[in-house]
């Protein structure tokens, strides 16, 4: 089995050098990091990353805890975080919470086990006492949470404004806001405020509908959007909190015989790849998505080793428009 030495060997390397390139510490040129890489190919050389992690006190790792990864928009960030990491020479590991505190408290005990640089916590329960007093830095992404030293947010009322800006410009005017988890309060509540505010300034008809947890677990919300249209079947526009649930609304409308965007013009959030995968496609507010994921990152690396980092960063959104809110 090759060890340390042979790759130095092999590279014309020292030791040292070797070293400094697989756990990314100091200046390296990109020419001699290419050259340890390809020795490790050519040996099959694996590092050791338990006697590393132990040598350094921390791993190159980043521990990611979402609540969801089949959801569009969390399989999305999460792509966007490892590609992140990976850029930044570290690896991360991921949890799939599904929002229970218990699972959260353990893989926060996991993260610790394996000596993580940092969290990265994507979900997040409303009682937070497990998240104090931790060894290493945690930052949030779109979640409330006082313990976390670094907080990532897009500007969700902005995006609330633009949905309702929107959907008034085309003519709507019994506007239906289909909102995120009730009784979790999250920075996305804040799309329903902006949403709100446009609404009133316009004198347009409003009403707001809020699923339960349940809704968000399983992610089917046909019945809550049925029940929604039967209660209000004035509505003429539809403000989805994510495009989940705009596209299932435009499975219900085709169902109950409503035209989208004729008779009815739906917008989401979020620009995730389902948005351009219905028909008609979904109008959107984007959540740049990607660059939220990068800075999230390079939080985590930068306070993992002891630097400062703005406790909260704020994204714009813009809207994409596509054929749900056409003419």
């Amino acid at each position: 089995m090759a060890t340390l030495k042979d790759v130095a060997r092999e590279s014309g390397l020292t030791v040292g050098t070797v070293s400094r390139v697989l756990n990314n510490r100091g200046y390296i040129s990109e020419e001699t990091r290419r050259k340890v890489y390809a020795v490790m190919r050519e040996l099959n050389y694996q590092p050791n990353e338990m006697a590393r992690s132990l040598s350094k006190q921390k791993s190159n790792t980043i521990g990611v805890i979402v609540p969801h990864i089949v959801h569009p928009y969390f399989s999305k960030l999460i792509s966007n975080l490892e590609q992140a990491a990976y850029e930044l020479k570290y690896k991360i590991l991921l949890f799939n919470s599904k929002g229970k505190e218990e699972k959260e408290e353990e893989y926060i005990e996991m993260c610790k086990s394996n000596r993580v640089a940092a969290v990265i916590l994507c979900s997040g329960s409303f009682h937070t006492e497990q998240f104090r007093n931790l060894d290493f830095p945690l930052i949030t992404i779109e979640r409330f949470l006082d313990e976390g030293i670094a907080g990532i947010e897009c500007d969700n009322y902005r995006g609330g404004i633009l949905a309702a800006e929107h959907l008034i410009e085309r003519g709507c005017r019994h506007l239906l806001h289909i909102g995120g988890i009730s009784g979790l309060p999250m920075p996305a509540d804040k799309r329903k405020q902006g949403f709100e505010k446009v609404c009133q300034k316009y004198g347009a008809q409003y009403n707001e509908v809020e699923p339960s947890q349940a809704y968000y677990d399983d992610m089917h919300y046909y019945p809550i959007i049925c029940q929604a249209l039967d209660q209000y079947p004035e509505t003429d526009g539809i403000f989805a909190s994510s495009d989940l649930i705009a596209a299932q609304a435009i499975q219900v409308c085709a169902m109950k015989g409503i035209d989208v965007p004729g008779s009815m013009k739906i917008i989401g959030f979020d620009d995730v790849n389902v948005a351009a995968l219905t028909t008609p496609g979904i109008t959107t507010i984007r959540q740049p998505v990607k660059e939220m994921a990068e800075a999230a990152v390079a939080m985590a690396v930068k306070a993992a080793a002891g630097n400062a980092v703005p406790a909260t960063s704020m994204f714009p959104v813009t809207l994409v428009e596509r054929g749900s809110t056409g003419r």
